[in-house]
């Protein structure tokens, strides 16, 4: 079995895996814990879904938080007793990559990048709706081409709501109407109408500037099902696909490794 981490700035989130198949997902939050305490935390919540430390024989992680590397990376090697493969530089992972600098895009992009053309096949659009929007391109041929970055929906939501004193914090639900009655749904409307009007704009422009007219459209990530709801650009909602890119990347390299 192949344990996988995607670590992010808000959530860890963790797969694992006997072969292609995902047995099992887990979620924990980002914060300034030591390697054992996230052992504690993570050995507790596999022995709640029948799994031992014991049947881990690899483990890949992806971080886009470089305070939680080496506390992960270290805690891994210690407690499950494999050195994992540390998504970066000089891996393996399908693609041709055609940023200017490879070094400076998020492991986790590329991750949700392989699994997509994999899975998916190209050309594709690939958005992750997390903390951040990123968007990522990947041409019929697997190169990935690059991409845009903007801010994420919650934390555009919690920025508004900080900012003017008189707007409370909002659920992020979906509102009946464009045109609010309320201060909630006003706000509702602005930040989710908005921002899925963001996703939609920024898909057709990306589409239109390539010639990728028929790429297809994945996204994944937090909010991915809200704005699902709102837009009419994305043909694939796949909640798992970093993690299912991490495990892809893990056996493309797995050979390397021995």
């Amino acid at each position: 079995m192949i344990i996988v981490f995607d670590i992010g700035n808000t959530n860890i989130k963790i797969g694992l895996f006997e072969g292609d198949e995902l047995v099992e997902t887990l979620r924990l939050a980002s914060s300034n814990k030591t390697g054992d305490e996230y052992w504690v935390l993570i050995k507790d919540m596999l022995a709640l879904k029948n799994h031992l430390p014991r049947d881990i024989k690899g483990a890949v992680i992806s971080s886009v938080n470089p305070a939680l590397n080496y506390t992960f990376e270290h805690m891994v090697s210690t407690y499950f007793g494999v050195k994992p493969l540390t998504v970066g530089a000089g891996l393996k992972t399908g693609l041709s990559i055609k940023y200017d600098n490879p070094k400076e895009l998020g492991a986790d992009r590329v991750a949700g990048c392989v699994a997509a053309y994999k899975l998916y096949g190209g050309p594709c659009i690939v958005i992750d709706c997390g903390t951040a929007t990123t968007f990522n391109v990947v041409s019929g041929s697997g190169e990935l081409l690059g991409g845009a970055i903007s801010f994420g929906l919650k934390a555009g939501a919690e920025a508004l709501a900080a900012s003017a004193a008189r707007l409370p914090e909002v659920e992020l639900s979906v509102p009946a109407s464009a045109v609010g009655k309320t201060t909630i749904t006003n706000m509702q409307s602005g930040i989710i109408f908005g921002y899925s009007g963001m996703v939609e704009s920024m898909v057709r422009r990306i589409k239109k500037e390539t010639g990728l007219t028929g790429a297809k459209v994945i996204a994944t990530g937090g909010i991915s099902d809200i704005v699902n709801k709102c837009v009419d650009v994305i043909d694939v909602v796949d909640r798992t696909l970093t993690l299912r890119g991490l495990n892809i990347i893990y056996g493309l390299n797995a050979e390397k490794r021995k």
